[in-house]
């Protein structure tokens, strides 16, 4: 005879032992888990045990009451039809974390997310929180076809105006080892090369020719070396004057300590300038960086940049290099970036992640985060709010 197939749910006000004491009364009958469930949200806990019965499913139905009873606790046993169990994902359905982030998060937009997973068949089967900070994030894990499921919730980040992010579930989502972050609009706010016209008074040409090539309207090696001849005679002390007046992405610390604490790789591929990116190299003991150099002579630019030029191509050589420098295969390597010129790096990485970026970004990267905060790529990552504070409470001075 087969086993009656039980669903066991127990709710109520959370406290040391409630797991413990349903594990225990469930421990008196001839019975086998199947799957197990629970969630906490704040103060209140839903435990679910699906459990194959041999014998009689009345004795455990009281046994689980008296439990509840004493526990204070509300109590479900529901009797299970075998052949409606779910199955596991047939071959054109795959488990996909779902990553939704946003300032905040109202109850009509997630409305509109599930309701569109739900039109393509797809199967929610878990919802958790990852931050409430600095903005919210939640992750959804969905059952479902990846192409729909991308397709779906690509028309509910344009109706809703939240980023949400799919990725594979697995352990390859967790494999990651090496980050590469672009520096000019990614890892500091602004682009160093306008400053440095300001301080040359050219601003206007040059900014110019950023934005076209930031659009991808100009190729980047000859607009950069356009933009340096405009820069010939700025003295070093002007230089310096930027590097030190440049500031960090909002989040940009707590990434990067963060990620080197639980072990990743991290640095930087630029098309700036070595004069300016080492200050951060150094401030945040980043472990590579390539970028470009400005030739100097007596003090001053000459409106030349030394070797190849770092542009869209070489900044997907340089993750390479990097990647096999280190051991990482590529496969497990996480590129950040804003411009057009980071679309060859993003694509060969193993995510791509274009971060408050220009369209013609946007519409190739795998992922794309819209806050003013670098840290939310940590939840793209998987990695919650919860798990940044503690790896800074295991540091004493972290902020």
């Amino acid at each position: 005879m087969n086993p009656a197939s039980v669903l066991v749910t127990l709710s109520g006000r959370d406290r040391p032992g409630v797991t413990a004491a349903l594990f225990a009364s469930l421990a008196a009958h001839d019975v086998e888990v199947a799957d197990v469930e629970q969630v906490v949200i704040r103060e209140r806990i839903t435990t679910g045990v699906l459990l194959h019965v041999h014998g009689d499913p009345a004795s455990l139905r009281r046994s689980i009451k008296l439990t509840a009873d004493a526990l204070g606790m509300e109590h479900e046993v529901m009797l299970m039809d075998t052949d409606s169990e779910p199955a596991g994902p047939s071959e054109d359905r795959t488990q996909l974390h779902v990553i939704v982030l946003g300032r905040t998060l109202r109850p009509g937009a997630l409305a509109e997310i599930t309701q569109r997973i739900a039109d393509i068949e797809g199967n929610i089967t878990s919802i958790s929180q990852l931050a409430r900070y600095p903005v919210s994030s939640l992750e959804l894990l969905v059952t479902a076809d990846e192409a729909r499921l991308r397709e779906c919730l690509a028309l509910a980040a344009n109706a809703t105006g939240l980023d949400i992010a799919v990725e594979r579930a697995g352990l390859a989502r967790r494999a990651k080892r090496l980050v590469v972050l672009d520096v000019d609009s990614t890892l500091v706010q602004g682009e160093g090369i306008d400053e440095l016209a300001a301080r040359a008074g050219v601003a206007e040409q040059v900014s110019a020719l950023t934005a076209a090539a930031m659009r991808g309207e100009l190729d980047y090696a000859e607009s950069l070396r356009a933009r340096v001849r405009l820069l010939a005679g700025l003295p070093l002390t002007e230089v310096a004057v930027v590097r030190e007046n440049l500031r960090l992405t909002p989040g940009a610390r707590t990434l990067v300590r963060t990620l080197k604490r639980l072990g990743y790789v991290v640095g930087v591929v630029s098309g700036g300038f070595t004069a300016l990116t080492e200050r951060f190299v150094a401030e945040l003991e980043l472990d590579f960086a390539a970028a470009n150099e400005l030739e100097v002579v007596e003090g001053r630019l000459t409106g030349r940049v030394l070797g190849e030029v770092i542009d869209r191509a070489g900044k997907a050589r340089a993750l390479e290099r990097f990647a096999a420098e280190h051991d990482v295969a590529l496969a497990q390597t996480v590129a950040i970036g804003d411009g057009a010129n980071d679309i060859d790096m993003l694509q060969r990485a193993g995510l791509g992640i274009a971060f408050n970026a220009k369209a013609a970004l946007r519409e190739t990267a795998e992922v794309s985060v819209n806050t003013p905060f670098l840290d939310a790529v940590l939840y793209v990552l998987g990695i919650s709010r919860r798990e940044v504070e503690a790896a800074d409470a295991e540091v004493p001075g972290a902020s």
